[in-house]
């Protein structure tokens, strides 16, 4: 079974290139963020028609989240993060497929830092810490996978220096991840590409950052203990970064027994 996540940016202006990974890579499970659609503004027929059922959250002009299966109609479980009732940002959809519990995730930027946005950041990753917490507690088979904005390490960027003041790799934005791996969570990434293997997710569009290779990963797969040990391989698919039009990111994807 294999598990992909991808920022898409833009549903509808990436659409060629979501469909053509989708019919080369053909991942049973996509985790999309970053749709920037909503209602009738969403491609549900071009996917359906490309063989994946789906349920989405979106929203006018900016973030949305979306589970895409193949061959069926992802079981919706919840939709967006609980914990504050006034939060209506599209950040969070969790489906069950085949057994498997799977949640996209588009957790906020958090620039400029310090500012309301950065504290927005660590709060939404305070509740997602409680969620998560409740999920390990069904000992199920669960994989959240999502642009996570964070940068886990410095070996997970092209330059510290560059990315010293950026929300993402804050002390406080990297030890709320750290509090999500140290409740068991497994990052599939890193479990089949140790230390010191640099490997990115995101490259900016400016300043020639994919000629550069100058990029940073900050998509990630956690996995549940009970997802862990399916775990077969996990990778980075860094050559659709390069396409016409693509995304700024690459799609991240784990494969489970």
């Amino acid at each position: 079974m294999r598990i992909a996540t991808f920022n898409v940016n833009g549903i509808n202006a990436r659409l060629p290139r979501l469909l053509e990974w989708l019919d080369e890579a053909k991942p049973d499970v996509a985790c999309l963020q970053e749709l920037k659609a909503e209602g009738d503004k969403f491609p549900q027929s071009a996917i359906e028609d490309a063989g994946y059922g789906v349920v989405w959250h979106g929203q006018k002009g900016f973030n949305g989240v979306a589970v895409l299966a193949r061959g069926q109609l992802p079981v919706e479980r919840r939709r967006g993060l609980p914990g504050d009732p006034e939060d209506v940002q599209s950040r969070y959809i969790e489906a069950e497929v085949d057994g498997v519990v799977v949640a996209s995730i588009y957790l906020p930027n958090g620039n400029p830092q310090p500012g309301p946005k950065f504290d927005y950041k660590l709060d939404w990753m305070r509740r997602l810490q409680i969620h998560a917490h409740e999920l390990l507690a069904e000992e199920r088979p669960v994989v959240l996978a999502g642009d996570y904005n964070v940068i886990p390490t410095d070996l997970d960027t092209f330059s510290v220096s560059a990315m010293a003041s950026d929300a993402l790799m804050q002390p406080e934005s990297r030890a709320a991840f750290r509090t999500l791996i140290h409740q068991g969570w497994t990052d599939a990434i890193r479990a089949r590409h140790p230390e010191p293997a640099r490997m990115y997710s995101f490259w900016d569009y400016q300043a020639g950052a994919w000629a550069r290779d100058a990029g940073f990963r900050i998509d990630h797969l956690l996995l549940s203990p009970q997802a862990a040990d399916r775990l077969v391989d996990a990778n980075i698919d860094k050559h659709v970064r390069g396409r016409e039009k693509a995304s700024d990111h690459a799609p991240a994807w784990v494969e489970l027994r």
